[in-house]
């Protein structure tokens, strides 16, 4: 089902997809790809939205920055310098991170309107990013498809393909709060990462590349605890690459009872605590967990290649799963 959210300055119209199955509801945007709310029952039965959002289309264009529930892309993270090497070139994006690019550059993905159609139980995004967009060469066809499981699972799959070789990292900038959205800070919630190593990162974020053990540091959550504040750092994922997506984390609100995996076929998983949200929320209001490959990879060789090329198809899923206890 689809209704009419809003209409941009250039006049193009903004559309919202409510996706519902075995007690979940989600809410999806054609602009940005953005899971605007996620409604799951606590213990008791009692429906919330455990993701943060906007009610309008005018908050996403006044607060672009959180990249709330957000499809991000060329590039989700940084990739250092706003430039990497491929093929004997380098590629200049824009440093809207300055001196780095931050998700795809200041007008990624999720700044886009995407196409939206039907598919049973969910709906497919589409899009073609054209080559030069924001600096990144190729023309890239690209997909999203969110569907709900007959367990009320979210599942993102995205798909894409290029004329010319490029670089390619999604994902989805959803803030969770088992909580309820509006309940305040979510850092102490429960969280469990299947991650021995993670990636120190310099002053600016970006990765020195090492890859660093967890054990004895505050970056060990191999066992469930608070989660706290003062992360936003990527956690190499011990099972690496595969082709099915494969359960890497959990998060549990003792208040409500509400639980929540993330498996993927990603690498890496950003952990963001969302300190530096500003009003109309709150530093912790939130916690992003974003399946990825790693950040700057294309500047890392030692790092899981993010490199697409002519021929190929680019494959990632990521599946939010919700039960109680």
């Amino acid at each position: 089902m689809s209704e009419h959210f809003g209409t941009l300055s250039d006049g193009t119209e903004v559309h919202r997809w409510t996706l519902e199955r075995a007690g979940v509801r989600v809410r999806v945007l054609s602009y940005g790809g953005i899971v605007q709310s996620l409604e799951v029952p606590d213990r008791d039965g009692h429906a919330a939205n455990v993701v943060l959002g906007f009610a309008g289309l005018d908050g996403y264009l006044a607060h672009p920055e959180p990249f709330l529930g957000a499809l991000i892309g060329r590039y989700a993270n940084r990739i250092a310098g706003a430039r990497f090497p491929l093929d004997g070139l380098t590629y200049a994006l824009e440093p809207n991170d300055p001196p780095n690019s931050l998700h795809g550059g200041g007008h990624g993905f999720d700044k886009r309107v995407w196409e939206v159609t039907p598919v049973e139980h969910g709906v497919r995004l589409t899009r073609v990013s054209p080559h030069g967009e924001e600096g990144f060469p190729g023309r890239l066809e690209v997909s999203a498809t969110y569907t709900l499981d007959a367990d009320g699972a979210l599942r993102i799959a995205y798909e894409a393909v290029t004329d010319a070789p490029t670089v390619v990292n999604l994902t989805n900038h959803s803030y969770f709060n088992l909580a309820g959205a509006g309940s305040g800070d979510a850092g102490g919630q429960e969280l469990r990462l299947a991650a021995s190593r993670f990636t120190p990162v310099d002053d600016d974020l970006i990765p020195t590349g090492a890859l660093d053990d967890v054990a004895g540091t505050r970056f060990d959550f191999r066992q469930a605890r608070k989660v706290g504040a003062g992360y936003d750092h990527n956690f190499v994922l011990d099972k690496g690459v595969t082709e099915d997506a494969r359960e890497v984390a959990g998060l549990y609100d003792p208040t409500t009872g509400r639980a929540l995996t993330v498996a993927t076929t990603e690498p890496g998983l950003q952990l963001y605590t969302a300190d530096h949200l500003t009003e109309p929320f709150a530093p912790g209001d939130g916690i992003a967990l974003e399946t990825q490959h790693f950040p700057d990879s294309p500047n890392r060789p030692g790092f899981p290649s993010t490199v697409l090329r002519p021929g190929e198809v680019f494959r990632s899923e990521t599946v939010y799963g919700f039960s109680v206890r």
